[in-house]
C-alpha cells in the first residue's frame, strides 16, 4: 500500500515538475528559433510549439521502449494515444471555453486535421498486426518531414500572419501575489532553474540541453512509477497512461494553447492541438521504434493494442465531429467546447472501468 501511494506521488510530483520546465524553459526556447524564422502562427503551433509541449511523451515513449518489457512499452504507446484524445477533447474545448468561442481559419484546420486523420491511419495500419518493421517505423519519420514540408510551402494565400509573439514564461508574471503552497513551489523550481539556465528567452541553446536533459530523467521516473502503481492497484499500466499520465504529460499542451486562445488566436491553439498528436504519432512512436529496431538488430517490434482500440475509434469521430464544425462555422462555441469536455470525461470513466474489469 505504502509503496502504491509513494509511486502516484512520484508521478504527480513528475507531471508537475515536468509541466513548469516544458512550459516555462523548452517552449520559451523553441519559441525564439520561431521568432528567429519568421514562422506564422499556424505554422509555429503545428511544428515548433507542437514540437516543445510533447517532448515529455517521446521522452516517455522512449524510455519505455528501451526500460523494460510489454507493460513498459505499452505505457509509451498508451500516453501517446490517450495524449491525442485529450488534446482533440480538452483542449479544444477548454479553449474554447475560457475564449468564449475559437474562431478558426478553415484552410489551417482543412491541411492539419486531413493530415491527422492519416496519422490516425497509419497508428491503426501499425496496430492491425501488432508487428511494427523497420520500413513501417521510417515510413512515420518521412510522413512528419513531409507534414513540416507541406507547413512551409502550402500556405494561406489569403492570410499574411505575423511571427508568434515571444513570451517569457519562464519569469514571474509582474504584480502576482499568489502565496500558494503550490504557486511557491513552480516559483522555486523556476528560480533553481534559471540560476542554471540564466535568461531563456536570450540563453535559448543552454536553456534547450537543460530542459531536455531533465524531461529525460523526469520521464524515466513517470514510466517506472506508472508499472508500480498499476501493479499495485490491480489495472494494466497502459489504462494508467491512457488516462493518467496522458492528461498529465498534455498539461504544456493545455497551457500554451489556453495562453493564444485568450490572445484570439484560435487558430493556433486549434493548430497546436492537432500538430501536437501528429508528431505523437509520427515522431513520439516512430523514432523510438527506428532507434530499437537499429540499436536491438530486430527484424520488428511487437507492440499490444489491447484497449487502444476504443481510443483510435474515439479520435477518428471526435476529429471528424471537430473539422465539420469548424468547417461549417469557422468557430467553436463555448457550448461546443463543454460537450468536448463532457465526452472526455465519459471516456475516461470507460477505460478506467474497462480496465477495472478487465
Amino acid at each position: 500500500m505504502i509503496e502504491t501511494l509513494a509511486s502516484l506521488a512520484l508521478i504527480l510530483v513528475s507531471v508537475y515538475a515536468l509541466s513548469v520546465i516544458t512550459e516555462g524553459f523548452f517552449i520559451v526556447s523553441l519559441d525564439q528559433i520561431s521568432r528567429r524564422l519568421k514562422l506564422s502562427d499556424e505554422v509555429a503551433g503545428a511544428s515548433l510549439m507542437a514540437m516543445g509541449s510533447s517532448a515529455p511523451e517521446l521522452a516517455i515513449a522512449l524510455m519505455a521502449l528501451f526500460t523494460g518489457g510489454g507493460a513498459h512499452s505499452d505505457v509509451g504507446i498508451g500516453t501517446i494515444v490517450g495524449s491525442a484524445v485529450f488534446n482533440i477533447l480538452v483542449i479544444t474545448g477548454v479553449s474554447a471555453v475560457v475564449a468564449g468561442g475559437l474562431h478558426i481559419h478553415p484552410f489551417a484546420v482543412r491541411r492539419d486535421t486531413l493530415y491527422y486523420l492519416l496519422s490516425i491511419g497509419y497508428l491503426a495500419f501499425i496496430f492491425v498486426d501488432g508487428e511494427v518493421l523497420l520500413w513501417e517505423a521510417i515510413l512515420g519519420l518521412a510522413a512528419y518531414v513531409a507534414y513540416v514540408l507541406l507547413l512551409v510551402f502550402y500556405k494561406d494565400p489569403s492570410r499574411m500572419d505575423m511571427p508568434a509573439p515571444s513570451v517569457d514564461s519562464a519569469a514571474e508574471p509582474e504584480g502576482a501575489s499568489d502565496d500558494s503552497a503550490m504557486h511557491q513551489v513552480e516559483s522555486a523550481i523556476r528560480k533553481l532553474l534559471r540560476l542554471i539556465t540564466g535568461p531563456p528567452e536570450k540563453n535559448y541553446v543552454r536553456t534547450f540541453i537543460v530542459a531536455i536533459a531533465l524531461i529525460i530523467a523526469l520521464s524515466y521516473i513517470l514510466v517506472e512509477s506508472t508499472i508500480v502503481f498499476a501493479a499495485g492497484i490491480g489495472i494494466p499500466p497502459v489504462i494508467v497512461a491512457l488516462t493518467l499520465l496522458a492528461a498529465g504529460t498534455s498539461a504544456p499542451d493545455l497551457i500554451s494553447s489556453i495562453d493564444v486562445a485568450r490572445d484570439g488566436r484560435g487558430g493556433m491553439a486549434v493548430a497546436n492541438a492537432i500538430g501536437s498528436n501528429i508528431f505523437d504519432i509520427f515522431i513520439g512512436l516512430g523514432f523510438p521504434w527506428v532507434l530499437a529496431i537499429l540499436l536491438g538488430s530486430m527484424a520488428s517490434i511487437h507492440v499490444g493494442a489491447d484497449g487502444l482500440w476504443m481510443s483510435i475509434g474515439i479520435l477518428v469521430a471526435t476529429t471528424v465531429v471537430l473539422y465539420v464544425l469548424l468547417q461549417s462555422q469557422r468557430m467553436l462555441s463555448r457550448r461546443e467546447g463543454i460537450a468536448l469536455l463532457a465526452l472526455y470525461l465519459v471516456y475516461v470513466l470507460y477505460t478506467l472501468l474497462s480496465g477495472a474489469a478487465g
